[in-house]
Formats: structure tokens, sequence, C-alpha cells
């Protein structure tokens, strides 16, 4: 199986890391396009974030990781499997600071995009009538210089806006890294296989193993603090009276929820990082 990955840019290190948590391990070499990995029946494609969907479509990649702006600008035949949760960000329409109160006073008006499809579809189905420059980037330059009154660009903080005096007109759509496959391999054992892996990484972010022993008697205290997934398993211990209790806890709520184990006397608690979880 070929999974295709951008080859630079903000979505490369969190899909290697994201591919290293899901147990492949890429053989990274510098300027090499295919590259293997742990797995002797994986290999990794390395492409720009925008060619991914054509090639994931066309078959050259049985899937592939790439932006969802990008799918949807490429409108290729690809099925999208999972939301990563990393790559989040915002393609807005922005124009400088003042100059309009709405998308609709850009009617007549030039607007600057790299996303030239998602852009025309856009004020299409508004009745707003632009003229669609496309440039390859740099976007945020482009009222500036005079080439356009508008720009439909990618934000993730906004900060690069602000910089060159511009403001957010409306949110055209949002964005973040996602899975794609060809169709003809959405069922097959390796494509079920590595969703079910990277999908198990996602679920156990920000989720601890809690294991601790409480006394027999605080069990439904335990049960009311952390009911965990899908309640806390219990098993009885060699000590008198005391029951051993592992559940899987929010990372955030460690804090408080460890203090009020130990109050109603849960002792021994041991806390592990969950790599992976599979409902």
């Amino acid at each position: 199986m070929i999974i295709a990955i951008p080859n630079k840019g903000r979505l490369k290190e969190p899909c290697i890391n994201l591919l290293t948590q899901a147990g492949i391990r890429p053989e990274i070499e510098e300027r090499r396009l295919i590259s293997p990995t742990n797995n002797p029946r994986i290999n990794l494609l390395f492409a720009r974030a925008r060619d991914i969907p054509e090639f994931v479509a066309r078959g050259s990649a049985e899937v592939g990781i790439t932006g969802y702006d990008m799918v949807l600008e490429s409108n290729a035949d690809v099925e999208v499997l999972l939301k990563l949760g990393f790559g989040n960000a915002k393609l807005v329409v922005a124009a400088p600071s003042g100059a309009f109160s709405s998308v609709d006073e850009l009617e007549g008006k030039r607007v600057a995009t790299e996303f030239g499809r998602i852009t025309r579809e856009y004020f299409t189905k508004r009745g707003i009538n632009v003229e669609v420059v496309e440039v390859s980037g740099a976007c945020e330059n482009a009222p500036a210089i005079g080439i356009a009154d508008a720009i439909v660009d990618l934000v993730s903080t906004g900060i690069t806006l602000r910089m060159n005096g511009l403001e957010v007109l409306d949110v055209v759509i949002e964005s973040e890294a996602v899975l794609i496959a060809n169709r003809n391999a959405v069922e097959s054992f390796e494509v079920r296989a590595l969703t079910t892996a990277l999908q198990s990484v996602i679920n156990a972010r920000g989720r601890m193993y809690l294991m601790m022993n409480v006394p027999e008697e605080a069990l439904e205290e335990v049960k009311r603090i952390v009911p965990g997934l899908k309640g806390p398993t219990v098993m009885k211990v060699e000590a008198e009276g005391m029951l051993a209790v592992h559940v899987v806890v929010a990372e955030e709520e460690l804090f408080e929820v460890v203090e009020k184990l130990k109050k109603i006397g849960a002792r021994d608690i041991l806390i592990m990082p969950v790599q992976r979880l599979i409902y």
C-alpha cells in the first residue's frame, strides 16, 4: 500500500508523527519521492499537498493525507475516511480593514486566491459577480499591490492578515487534515487496518489510564468520580476488603480526580498515558 503525504509545509511533520504513533515508521531520506517504512507492505509517497487528492483518485496511492481544502479545490473523486485533528485552518474572504462591511459589497470587484474553484463556487452561490484572480502564493499582498480588492485565503491564527491590514469578511470553509482513499481501495484490508490504527491514535489523545486499589465500600463513589468510557474495570485483590479499579480518564480531569479519589480511600494509584484506544 502507498500512502501519499505532504512533502513540505505545516502538515508534513504532524503526518509523520501520526503515522509513527500508529506503528508506521518511515525511513526518510532527503529528496526521495517514495520511502519505505518499517512495514514492508507500506510505502510513503511524498508529494505536494495540492496534488495528493488527484494522485489518490488516479490510483498512484491507495490513500493520502492532505488538507480538506485541497480535497474540495481539486474536486477529485476520493473518499474522505477520517478527520485527523491537526492542520486546522479556515478559508476566509478578507479585505483591507474598513474597505467593505460585507461580502455583498464585493460585487464587480477582483478577488485574489489560490483556491479558484472554491472561490468561484462560493460567490456564485451567493449571486455575487467577482473577477477571480488566481495567484500561486503571498495572496495577502494582493490588495496592497493593486492586483485585487479582496482575497480568499487559508488562515490559522489570523496574524498574517492583521500584519497586512486585512480583516475577515466571511468564512468560506473550515479545514483540517483528512485521510482520503481511492474509492476502489476503501474496503481493502490494508486501508481498513490503516483507518483503524489512525483512529485509535486520535481516540487516545488526551486520555490517561488510571489504576488504583480502593475499599469495596467506596466503589460506588469511585464510579461517580470516574465513570470511564463504559464504566471502570473492577477486580478482586488479595487484600481484604479492597478492589482493583482500572479506568480511562481525560488528562485535563486528573488534577481534581486524583485528590477526590485519595479522599475516599484510593491508594497505590498508577497513571499511564494511553497510546491507542479502539472502541
